[in-house]
Protein backbone atom coordinates (compact mmCIF):
# COMPACT_ATOMS: atom_id res chain seq x y z
CA UNK A 1 0.00 0.00 0.00
CA UNK A 2 1.39 3.42 -0.94
CA UNK A 3 1.62 6.44 1.38
CA UNK A 4 -1.11 9.02 1.66
CA UNK A 5 -1.10 11.78 -0.97
CA UNK A 6 2.34 10.87 -2.27
CA UNK A 7 2.74 11.04 -6.02
CA UNK A 8 4.10 7.82 -7.49
CA UNK A 9 6.06 9.55 -10.25
CA UNK A 10 8.15 12.70 -10.56
CA UNK A 11 6.40 15.78 -11.90
CA UNK A 12 7.59 17.65 -14.98
CA UNK A 13 8.36 20.66 -12.81
CA UNK A 14 10.54 18.59 -10.49
CA UNK A 15 12.40 16.96 -13.39
CA UNK A 16 13.00 20.37 -15.03
CA UNK A 17 14.32 21.75 -11.73
CA UNK A 18 16.69 18.81 -11.35
CA UNK A 19 17.95 19.22 -14.93
CA UNK A 20 18.46 22.94 -14.39
CA UNK A 21 20.37 22.35 -11.13
CA UNK A 22 22.57 19.70 -12.76
CA UNK A 23 23.43 21.59 -15.94
CA UNK A 24 23.78 25.19 -14.74
CA UNK A 25 27.10 26.41 -13.38
CA UNK A 26 26.27 28.45 -10.27
CA UNK A 27 29.85 29.61 -9.83
CA UNK A 28 30.64 27.42 -6.83
CA UNK A 29 33.62 25.23 -6.02
CA UNK A 30 36.91 25.40 -7.89
CA UNK A 31 35.20 26.39 -11.15
CA UNK A 32 33.92 29.61 -9.64
CA UNK A 33 36.88 30.55 -7.45
CA UNK A 34 38.33 33.06 -9.93
CA UNK A 35 34.85 34.42 -10.52
CA UNK A 36 34.17 34.96 -6.81
CA UNK A 37 37.57 36.44 -6.05
CA UNK A 38 37.52 38.77 -9.04
CA UNK A 39 40.78 37.50 -10.54
CA UNK A 40 39.29 37.14 -13.98
CA UNK A 41 37.41 39.74 -15.99
CA UNK A 42 33.82 38.85 -16.86
CA UNK A 43 32.84 37.24 -13.59
CA UNK A 44 30.29 38.30 -11.02
CA UNK A 45 32.82 39.94 -8.73
CA UNK A 46 33.11 43.35 -10.34
CA UNK A 47 33.49 45.68 -7.35
CA UNK A 48 35.95 45.40 -4.47
CA UNK A 49 35.69 47.02 -1.05
CA UNK A 50 38.70 49.30 -0.45
CA UNK A 51 38.72 48.46 3.28
CA UNK A 52 38.40 44.66 3.51
CA UNK A 53 38.81 43.55 -0.16
CA UNK A 54 35.43 41.75 -0.25
CA UNK A 55 33.95 41.59 -3.75
CA UNK A 56 30.39 42.32 -4.89
CA UNK A 57 28.54 42.12 -8.24
CA UNK A 58 27.23 45.71 -8.26
CA UNK A 59 27.54 49.06 -6.49
CA UNK A 60 24.25 48.65 -4.62
CA UNK A 61 25.44 45.36 -3.08
CA UNK A 62 28.73 47.04 -2.20
CA UNK A 63 26.83 49.86 -0.50
CA UNK A 64 24.80 47.34 1.53
CA UNK A 65 28.04 45.56 2.51
CA UNK A 66 29.65 48.85 3.47
CA UNK A 67 26.73 49.94 5.66
CA UNK A 68 26.70 46.56 7.42
CA UNK A 69 30.44 46.01 7.88
CA UNK A 70 31.88 49.54 8.02
CA UNK A 71 29.17 51.70 9.62
CA UNK A 72 31.59 54.30 11.05
CA UNK A 73 33.19 55.05 7.68
CA UNK A 74 31.08 57.05 5.20
CA UNK A 75 30.41 55.26 1.87
CA UNK A 76 32.15 56.89 -1.09
CA UNK A 77 31.31 55.32 -4.43
CA UNK A 78 34.42 56.67 -6.16
CA UNK A 79 36.72 54.75 -3.76
CA UNK A 80 35.20 51.36 -4.63
CA UNK A 81 37.58 49.45 -6.94
CA UNK A 82 36.23 48.32 -10.33
CA UNK A 83 37.95 44.97 -10.95
CA UNK A 84 36.79 44.76 -14.56
CA UNK A 85 38.67 47.95 -15.38
CA UNK A 86 41.90 46.84 -13.68
CA UNK A 87 42.10 43.17 -14.75
CA UNK A 88 42.52 42.18 -18.40
CA UNK A 89 40.64 39.10 -19.61
CA UNK A 90 42.79 36.05 -20.38
CA UNK A 91 40.72 34.71 -23.26
CA UNK A 92 37.30 35.45 -24.69
CA UNK A 93 36.73 31.85 -25.88
CA UNK A 94 37.14 30.39 -22.40
CA UNK A 95 33.81 29.59 -20.66
CA UNK A 96 33.22 31.79 -17.64
CA UNK A 97 31.90 30.56 -14.29
CA UNK A 98 28.40 31.66 -13.38
CA UNK A 99 27.25 31.77 -17.00
CA UNK A 100 24.14 29.71 -17.67
CA UNK A 101 24.75 26.55 -19.64
CA UNK A 102 26.70 23.36 -19.50
CA UNK A 103 28.22 20.69 -21.69
CA UNK A 104 26.41 17.79 -19.99
CA UNK A 105 22.83 17.49 -21.24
Amino acid sequence: MTGKAKPKKHTAKELAAKLDAATTNRGGGKAGMKDRTGLEKGGHAKWECPHCKVTAPDVKSMQIHHEARHPKIPFEEDKVVNLHATVVAESSTKPRPGVRGSLKK
